[in-house]
């Protein structure tokens, strides 16, 4: 168990992290662009249940803005 985990707040410092995801939320109006491409989302019948819309949209948003992609596999 963390102190985190307790709801204890000791550290008065903010993580680089916390601030950036911060700073996202208020540039990003994240429920209406979900609204938008909900409809389009896959919808899983069988299997693994996909991911969490928002949570794929942030991960392209975040791609996007650093220039990350996914590894490509050459054979």
């Amino acid at each position: 168990m963390k102190q985190q985990d307790l709801g204890l707040n000791l550290s008065k410092r903010r993580t680089r992290k916390a601030v950036f995801l911060d700073e996202m939320n208020l540039v990003v109006p994240w429920s209406e662009l979900l609204a938008l491409i909900a409809s389009h989302a896959p919808r899983a019948k069988t299997g693994r249940p996909p991911f969490e819309l928002q949570t794929m949209l942030r991960i392209h948003f975040v791609q996007q803005w650093f220039g990350l992609s996914d590894l490509v596999v050459t054979q």
